[in-house]
């Protein structure tokens, strides 16, 4: 199911979708309606507690709306806040290997591994021990990790909150290049509260009391 996703173009539409937690009485997505038609970088800002991460959790089918609709056509990917919740294995290359989902010659792998890595601008890395990564770079594994099995739509929940300035950037432009490459249909949807990383989104949109706006140009974006 997973390879049919490959050459499609992802697609996410939400139609009246609310969601609460047990025990709780109001709902933190209410009645939400958006849709993602277009592979390209998409950015959802958001003070913290405003449901970003709910978000999230709802596209990737990880909880169910109480009402209304989800539907994903996409072979999804996650990228978390802290990519030590993430990675799992003690060098890039079996950390990459775990997360193939293909049967694939030897020398397949050896050049899938060596395409992804150049893709994230962590060329030579596979044999480099995670422990001895950057916070960034260890990011950016975790970005090669779903480019390796194959996904077409990557979720990233505040993936530069633990990061200086230097590996932000990279990460966002890693991510950037990314969505722009013609070869292959790929979209992000980066969840943020930073405003300055707005620049680099094809389109931007606003998460507060439970609605989502409408999606704006980057340079027509303001706070409501």
């Amino acid at each position: 199911m997973r390879d049919s996703f490959e050459n499609q173009i992802p697609h996410i539409h939400f139609k009246d979708v609310s969601f609460s937690y047990p025990k709780k009485k109001e709902n933190l997505i209410f009645k939400c309606n958006f849709k993602i038609k277009k592979p390209g970088f998409w950015m959802v800002v958001g003070k913290n507690g405003s449901g970003k991460s709910t978000l999230l959790k709802l596209i990737n089918g990880i909880i169910k709306p109480k009402h209304g609709s989800v539907f994903c056509n996409a072979n999804v990917g996650m990228v978390f806040q802290n990519p030590d919740h993430q990675i799992l294995m003690p060098n890039c290359r079996s950390e990459l290997l775990i997360n193939i989902n293909q049967n694939l010659s030897d020398y397949e792998i050896a050049k899938k591994i060596e395409y992804v890595l150049d893709q994230v601008g962590l060329n030579g890395f596979a044999k480099r021990p995670v422990h001895t990564l950057s916070g960034g770079q260890k990011q950016r594994l975790t970005i090669a990790c779903a480019l390796i099995s194959n996904r077409n739509f990557i979720l990233l929940d505040e993936p530069t909150a633990l990061l200086d300035q230097t590996s932000q950037l990279k990460v966002l432009k890693t991510i950037k290049n990314l969505t722009c490459n013609d070869k292959k249909p790929l979209s992000a949807l980066w969840i943020t509260h930073r405003y300055e990383e707005l620049t680099y989104a094809d389109a931007v949109a606003e998460l507060k009391n439970g609605f989502l706006s409408s999606w704006q140009e980057p340079s027509k974006f303001k706070y409501n």
